[in-house]
């Protein structure tokens, strides 16, 4: 892997346009060297031979993951690095939505300080790609969106973030949050949020019908999230797949959480999948301990794409959660009960490849042309890079050695 030892001739953080690293084992494969040119891959193979004036390091025989990619995240919510937050909120979504909202008017909580440190975290630990969710309400308008926004320009030479406008507080509930939605589009965010139609609206026609029409007007992606149990999460879902196909929305439409597909019979499961691989719907799901949630092979059997990710990271909806996606996948493999190291490779696949396809983040992988984002680790295998989460010896984004043992090199990211 790539080691503290290198030769005298040291890459840069900025400007470094040619990299040879010496001696890595991408999954299932034997070793070989990697080179990179101009932030892309340019070549894999055995003693490859050094361009002139390219930096060289050696690899140590370190197995190369690609970068690792977090599919729902909250940055703007995130109080990591602040003092501990004391967590006394009552147990329904209603009590840590109205707690979060007053908690934060009464700080002045900083949605942009806040998220920047945490995408930093993130990247020293191989996140080169994420989606965010940002509160977009008619108590903090859009300051939320505008700090995340930043965070979003000053990572973007070398970590992507999606930045979706989320009515956490419910859509129809607060008139007004419509056309702050429709704002938020305009002003920047990626992808349109969506709050469970039924359960917090209480008008799941009327509540999808305002979204969608949104996402018509502006043409963007939409990302649900659906924490409704049972039949009226799956009432739910099919008013969202009828929409998605009516509007032409095929491939751009994601439900996070989906906890109703892992409740409802198998035959109405099963149903709802074939309409959602048919119309490319996406499941981001964070393996939640505390719910039941899709069949990840299930899914996948039926041809839907299952991305992972952390949900909320020390905030005030929880104290858990890591921006580590190795450890992510881990508990992605904990819960779905994958033992073996072909099923590891799974959980691997839901915060790397299926990740980025889910999401749409186009060059990603170990591949020649694609970016050159990668994590190098101590393990044999992919099996044991989930299981054992080992320190990240080094990360790449974007051709750039950006961090070694978990910690951002000084000059990666401008302060």
């Amino acid at each position: 892997m790539l080691t503290d030892m290198h030769t005298n001739r040291s890459p840069q953080v900025a400007g470094q346009d040619c990299l040879l690293i010496r001696n890595v084992r991408p999954p299932e494969a034997d070793a070989l060297d990697v080179w990179i040119q101009a932030g892309r891959f340019a070549a894999f193979g055995r003693d490859l031979a050094v361009p002139t004036g390219c930096a060289v390091e050696d690899g140590g025989d370190a197995l190369l993951l690609p970068g690792l990619v977090e599919g729902h995240t909250h940055l703007d919510k995130t109080m990591w690095g602040l003092p501990w937050y004391r967590n006394e909120v009552g147990p329904l979504l209603t009590d840590k939505i109205h707690n979060e909202r007053s908690f934060r008017a009464a700080s002045g909580h900083d949605a942009g300080t806040q998220s920047l440190g945490l995408a930093r975290a993130f990247l020293a630990h191989g996140t080169t790609r994420l989606r965010t969710h940002v509160d977009i309400d008619t108590q903090g308008g859009l300051a939320h969106l505008d700090g995340v926004l930043r965070t979003r320009a000053m990572m973007g030479p070398l970590q992507e973030i999606q930045v979706v406008a989320f009515p956490q507080s419910g859509l129809l509930c607060r008139p007004g949050t419509a056309d702050l939605l429709d704002r938020a589009m305009v002003q920047g965010a990626d992808v349109l949020g969506g709050l469970d139609p039924c359960a917090i609206d209480g008008d799941p026609v009327a509540s999808l019908d305002a979204l969608f029409a949104i996402a018509d007007r502006r043409g963007c992606p939409v990302d649900i999230h659906l924490h409704e149990p049972g039949a009226m999460g799956a009432f739910s879902l099919g008013l969202i797949l009828d929409r998605t196909q009516a509007l032409g929305l095929r491939g751009k439409v994601a439900i996070s959480h989906a906890f109703c597909l892992g409740e409802v019979p198998d035959r109405e499961r099963d149903a709802l999948l074939a309409r959602m691989a048919d119309l490319g719907v996406v499941v981001i799901t964070t393996a939640a301990p505390s719910r039941v949630v899709p069949s990840l092979m299930a899914c996948r059997a039926a041809g839907v794409t299952v991305v992972g990710g952390n949900d909320g990271i020390r905030d005030t909806w929880t104290p858990y959660g890591l921006p580590d996606m190795l450890e992510r996948a881990m508990l992605i493999g904990l819960k779905y009960n994958l033992r073996r190291d072909d099923e590891l490779a799974l959980a691997l696949d839901c915060v790397t490849g299926a990740a980025a396809r889910g999401l749409g983040f186009a060059d990603h992988g170990l591949a020649v042309g694609c970016r050159a984002d990668a994590v190098l680790v101590d393990a044999r295998t992919v099996a044991e890079a989930v299981v054992a989460r080992p320190p990240r010896r080094c990360v790449l984004a974007a051709g750039r050695i950006v961090a070694r043992g978990g910690v951002l090199l000084s000059q990666a990211v401008a302060a």
